[in-house]
């Protein structure tokens, strides 16, 4: 009541609000009032002895009493001062005041949900010119220096560190795309900016944020139904490598266009060579890639088995009908965990001391070689007397220093990995038709061969090129055509490729529009154009007028040629069935609606609250 009397009042009587209590109270509580007013009386402090204190220790007392009532009525000195700017102040508590200093925070339209929109455009400009065969390199130098060279979306946004909040959900979509499918984060990309841009022209002419988000839910749910209807080929054997190759061709031309001839049966052997009896067991992580800088691409070859690029430890290189035994633990005798002090008097003493040591580790070693054991795969270190011993009895040592290559090394072999240095069982032991050191491209490289075998658990494809950043950019190209083996074994369905299903869509998604009443039919509409996106960028890209790309595709769609893409290579159309130009089913489906899903979680978006970053000085 006191502080909304004290509103009402002058502004020049307005310094300090009474914090007096009513005068009911008072009445009804006088030694409550008093009590409150004032304080009880200091106690005396008392020394060790129960004696009065000194001069002194009574001045210090004094002095941090004083100190501590000085920094009370100075917090409700600044207590009182934003009191009154409260009251003065007509707005009341705004967002401000309920942050810390240095908080941001960005509301309505214009401020946050356009902002927003910004944002994602840029990142989907900087991807869009590579998307195709013709798509562009985009230098990419990230915090450590190391820099990238390529056109693969899903390098390009994790090397940015993108950092701006909504720019950031349509990274981590890019990134959930590549960890489950594999191939299509451009798309998704690409997809979510155009359409946000599409909504912002919505929201400008005045359409509610709810019906934009309506629409588009609507456009994305009827695309994902009609999708289904547009299978044009299906691999059945997934044995048959040249089903295979057919349905691999597209997503490794799209990464490395005019090597997808070479590349595609490489890719396709490979997986084909490690398929197991049950194809929904088939493991991405068992089709290795060795780069070795040298040469041209067309010497890559694959290899049944797997390439170590490392030598040897010792002077055996070459074993044949290799028996194989792979410690994970360090080849050495086994130290006592205490620490203990030998008394030697003589020399006689410690050459028996040496002897003892030296006999124990050749009975080890001894007892390894007679179970057959002629190659030995060591994690960590090698200890000079080991070496000694392990080179008197013929056996070939390689040292892998990588547990994940360790791992795949015992698949390939059936070995198993071993925590203790010893003899091992028969079935801990694993074999390989032959191990050798050969010289690739100047560099040592140890391979363990399967070739006697039909199908193997390991494949190697062996990739070359003149410099690092080709090499790196051949592997992401092999990489996302076993990515899309993998989904095959899932759902083996394939649609037309270079733009022909998004236009198709395209068309269908704007005859849904004419038949929707209310607002949501806009949504819609722009939905339908955005689909258009991909084909005009395949045109751009291959250097072709949009437009009339566009309209060609239309005129033969309406003409009955309903399987006809753009064709990069001429101006026109180009029969996608005839080219075997197809893109995965699944792979397009989920990308479209991974895209679609992020774009209507920014609309969402109307305030932005960012807090002030912990620790270091203010950026």
């Amino acid at each position: 009541q006191n502080f909304i009397n004290a509103g009402n009042q002058d502004s020049n009587s307005l310094h300090t609000p009474s914090l007096a209590p009513p005068r009911e109270t008072q009445a009804a509580a006088p030694h409550a009032s008093s009590t409150f007013a004032s304080p009880p009386p200091p106690v005396q402090a008392q020394t060790a002895e129960g004696s009065t204190p000194s001069p002194r220790h009574r001045h210090s007392c004094t002095h941090g009493r004083t100190r501590h009532r000085t920094l009370e009525k100075r917090g409700e000195a600044q207590a009182r001062k934003k009191m009154t700017q409260f009251l003065k102040s007509s707005g009341g508590v705004g967002l401000t005041d309920l942050l810390k200093d240095g908080s941001k925070h960005f509301s309505g339209v214009d401020e946050a949900v356009c902002k927003n929109i910004e944002a994602c455009k840029k990142l989907s400009d900087i991807t869009r010119t590579s998307i195709g065969p013709n798509g562009m390199n985009k230098i990419v130098v990230n915090h450590l220096g190391r820099q990238f060279v390529t056109s693969d979306a899903a390098t390009i946004v994790r090397e940015m560190e993108v950092v701006h909040p909504a720019a950031k959900l349509v990274a981590l979509a890019a990134k959930t795309q590549e960890e489950e499918i594999g191939d299509n984060t451009n798309l998704v990309v690409v997809f979510a900016g155009v359409l946000l841009e599409s909504a912002e022209g919505l929201l400008r002419q005045g359409l509610p944020q709810a019906d934009i988000i309506s629409g588009f839910t609507t456009a994305a749910k009827a695309v994902d139904k009609e999708m289904e209807k547009m299978e044009v080929q299906r691999v059945k054997d997934l044995t048959n490598v040249d089903e295979v190759t057919k349905a691999l061709h597209s997503s490794i031309a799209a990464k490395q266009y005019g090597l997808e001839d070479f590349l595609a049966p490489l890719v396709a052997k490979a997986c084909v060579q490690i398929l197991p009896k049950d194809p929904a067991n088939f493991s991405v992580d068992n089709v290795r890639v060795a780069k070795i800088p040298g040469m041209t691409v067309s010497e890559s070859f694959l290899m049944k088995g797997f390439v170590l690029t490392r030598d040897s430890e010792g002077t055996i290189k070459h074993v044949k009908g290799a028996k194989v035994v792979v410690f994970g633990t360090e080849v050495d005798l086994s130290a006592t965990e205490t620490k203990g002090n030998v008394l030697i008097k003589n020399a006689e003493e410690l050459m028996n001391y040496s002897k003892s040591e030296e006999e124990s580790m050749g009975k080890i070693v001894k007892e390894i070689a007679d179970t057959g054991v002629n190659v030995l795969v060591a994690q960590t270190t090698i200890s000079e007397m080991a070496m000694h011993f392990l080179e008197r009895n013929s056996i070939m040592v390689v040292k892998c220093p990588s547990k994940f290559e360790l791992a795949r090394l015992c698949k390939l072999t059936g070995a198993t990995s071993l925590a203790r240095f010893g003899a091992p069982l028969p079935e801990e032991m694993g074999a390989a038709d032959a191990v050798s050191v050969d010289e690739i491209g100047g560099i040592k490289c140890c391979t363990f061969n399967r070739e006697s075998q039909e199908q193997t658990r390991i494949a190697t494809i062996v990739l070359r090129s003149s410099t690092s950043s080709s090499l790196e950019d051949l592997q992401r190209a092999v990489e996302n055509g076993v990515n899309n083996f993998k989904q095959l074994t899932k759902d083996p369905r394939m649609v037309p490729g270079a733009g022909c299903t998004e236009l198709r869509l395209a068309a269908f998604v704007k005859d849904l529009a004419e038949k929707t009443p209310g607002l949501e039919q806009y949504a819609i509409k722009k939905y339908a154009e955005t689909l258009e996106i991909i084909p005009q960028t395949l045109a751009e890209n291959a250097g072709q007028d949009t437009t009339s790309t566009v309209s060609d595709l239309y005129a033969a769609h309406a003409a009955g040629n309903v399987l006809h893409g753009v064709n990069i290579e001429e101006p026109g159309t180009i029969d996608v069935q005839k080219k075997g130009i197809f893109d995965h089913m699944v792979a397009k489906r989920e990308a479209l609606s991974c895209a679609a899903t992020v774009a209507v979680t920014v609309l969402r978006v109307d305030t932005i609250i960012m807090s002030k970053q912990a620790g270091g000085p203010a950026q």
